[in-house]
């Protein structure tokens, strides 16, 4: 972790929403004997039960779910933009038909029990507080239901505690 400095959630600079909806980032979940990883544009970032936290969205049908629900932990980590052809693979391909990390010369490292790229720029190191499946009874907004959820496969939202900050 030589390249790395730890910093506080409110040392980030960098603007979440460009993090998350613009540049995109990597969940990446597992343990040392397995590890998969999907892209992400949904989330989020605030204060929630007096803690700094991450608002994560998982399609139920994403390999990836079976990762983070199988473990307390996993990290939500951002690249620059020569990385992008890289999280567009890794967004569009599934680990349960390809090795993916592999096939993307990613280096899987830890922080303790918490998987990440070293590749990555910035990685939230996260710890699961609370998860909900999402309804369609509960939007408000029902043109969400329609443009997002043709198939009901509804989000399901993790809200997680931002336990570390790694930076390069």
């Amino acid at each position: 972790m030589s390249n790395w400095k730890t910093i506080t959630p409110e040392e980030l600079q960098k603007n979440p929403f460009t993090l998350i909806g613009k540049d995109w980032g990597l969940v990446t979940a597992g343990t040392k004997e397995k590890v998969n990883a999907m892209t992400v544009s949904w989330g989020g970032v605030g204060i929630m039960w007096g803690k700094p936290v991450a608002f994560v969205f998982i399609r139920p049908q994403r390999y990836t779910k079976t990762f983070v629900d199988n473990n307390d932990t996993f990290s939500l980590s951002f690249y620059d933009e020569s990385m992008r052809s890289t999280l567009s693979y890794m967004g569009s391909h599934s680990g349960k038909d390809v090795d993916k990390i592999k096939e993307m010369q990613l280096t899987t490292v830890f922080e303790e029990n918490t998987p990440y790229f070293e590749e990555a720029n910035i990685v939230l190191c996260l710890k699961k507080l609370y998860k909900q499946e999402m309804q369609e009874a509960n939007f408000i907004d029902k043109n969400c239901v329609e443009k997002w959820y043709p198939d009901s496969d509804y989000h399901h939202m993790y809200v997680c505690e931002i336990q570390k900050v790694l930076v390069k």
